[in-house]
């Protein structure tokens, strides 16, 4: 009998089964889209409750911020050190910054192209927006201060700060000095690998608890602005959207053919992470575990590991089109020249400052208020935006998540060709050396 009570199990204690496991069971995806509902009910029913959970938020974010050096630093330093020679590594570098520059173009063109033909922004409420609503932000972009910050005299300040692109320069020389010395620098890999190992188990744990982090920035969004610009700004809004579609369903696509890559399928493969990028309103929050999904898809750890960071700093296709279509919108607005020529040069100064985002707080606006000042535009306007920004700064930063992907497979995709074509050149270069040496045999018989 006490062999049999001691086996037997309790039905007397409650089991942890039931609605709560299965809820705990589902996809991050659909537990994040039960958070949003029940944080819009939240911030609408009470809104002082809902501005009160934002606290869930920031400590998820903060559990990001906090783990994406300490994994991003040993992954482009081991996938650079990896890399046959230095000379790899520069062309890898230059063809990620050619792709940046010509895909922000030809988005830049959309966005103001498509801002103009549908005259957003006419008849706007711009003089009754508040400019208080902007203290605090940089009223433009010192890129002698973003070439100080992309190299910083003390790497553990740089990561103390999250200091992304400071620490890509340092893993850069760190990556190339390994390359060099060879043999010895293998310890040290060693170590690097374990780092990265263990805080790919941390991002598991961390992406575990994000929609809490959903739930707590929904409920602090509608609480916090409402929606009542909303009537005013649908325009802009649904231009943004139209635009941010246009991009995901026609420009990426003919990327993807013309690099025979499968869209569709990497759109499968990073879509709960865009998700999470999309209602948490930040890159950061996905680009460790992005970079295993890219490899996951078949994009090589070298490739994947330096390419991601970089387009975090220089490849931010959501955010510029929604600054572009911003600038139309203002222009429109204040009765400024919408005139081809002014359109242009609108472009081409979205196309400078936007390269100088990394490492600057609330950066789209900045990046805003600067291009609007170079080309004569009153910042009091950009405040009317501000109510009606968390609507479209998630889907920015959605597309965002899904470009520096495409960017990655695409500088990967045309390796893996020249790879290819060097090695099938190398072959028939072989056999026409066997075959000379053949015909030289027979000669001398």
């Amino acid at each position: 009998m006490a062999h049999t009570s001691l086996t037997s199990p309790d039905t007397s204690r409650p089991r942890p089964t039931g609605a709560w496991r299965r809820c705990l069971k589902m996809p991050i995806g659909i537990q994040s889209i039960i958070a949003v509902g029940l944080g819009a009910l939240i911030g609408t029913a009470a809104p002082s409750a809902g501005e009160q959970m934002k606290i869930l938020g920031d400590v998820f974010l903060n559990l990001v911020q906090v783990i994406v050096l300490p994994l991003v630093f040993p992954l482009i330093v081991l996938g650079i050190a990896r890399m046959e020679s230095v000379r790899k590594v520069g062309r890898i570098a230059g063809k990620a910054i050619v792709y940046f520059e010509l895909v922000t173009t030809v988005i830049l063109l959309i966005a103001v192209g498509l801002a103009k033909l549908t005259g957003i922004g006419k008849g706007a409420p711009v003089h009754g927006a508040d400019a208080k609503d902007l203290d605090g932000l940089s009223q433009g972009i010192d890129f002698h201060e973003l070439v100080l910050h992309a190299v910083p005299k003390n790497i553990f300040a740089a990561f103390g700060e999250g200091n992304l692109l400071g620490a890509i320069v340092f893993a850069l020389l760190v990556g190339v000095a390994m390359a060099a010395i060879g043999e010895k620098a293998a310890p040290f890999a060693s170590v690097l690998e374990s780092v990265a190992a263990v805080m790919f188990k941390v991002v598991g744990y961390v992406i575990r608890v994000a929609p809490l982090g959903v739930l707590g920035f929904i409920s602090y969004d509608v609480a916090y602005y409402g929606f009542g610009n909303l009537r005013s700004l649908l325009g802009f809004i649904a231009v943004v959207y139209a635009g941010l579609a246009i991009v995901i369903g026609v420009v990426f696509p003919l990327i993807a053919a013309i690099y025979r890559i499968r869209y569709v399928q990497l759109l499968k493969s990073i879509a709960g992470l865009a998700g999470i990028a999309f209602v948490t309103r930040s890159s950061e929050s996905v680009l460790a575990p992005l970079m295993g999904k890219l490899e996951a898809f078949g994009v090589s750890r070298s490739t994947t590991s330096f390419v991601v960071p970089l387009g975090y700093s220089f490849n931010t296709d959501g955010s510029v089109l929604y600054q572009a279509a911003a600038l139309v919108f203002l222009a429109n607005a204040y009765g400024a020249d919408t005139s081809l020529p002014a359109l242009l040069l609108m472009v081409g100064v979205l196309v400078i400052l936007s390269k100088g985002m990394a490492g600057v707080a609330s950066a789209s606006i900045v990046v805003l208020i600067a291009a609007g000042n170079s080309i004569g535009l009153p910042a009091e306007g950009i405040a009317l935006l501000l109510g009606v920004d968390f609507i479209v700064d998630m889907a920015r930063t959605g597309v965002n998540v899904v470009g520096n992907s495409l960017a990655a497979a695409v500088v990967d995709s045309s390796e893996n060709r020249r790879e290819a074509k060097r090695g099938s050149s190398q072959t028939l270069h072989t056999q026409a050396n066997s075959a000379a040496t053949n015909l030289d045999k027979e000669a001398v018989r």
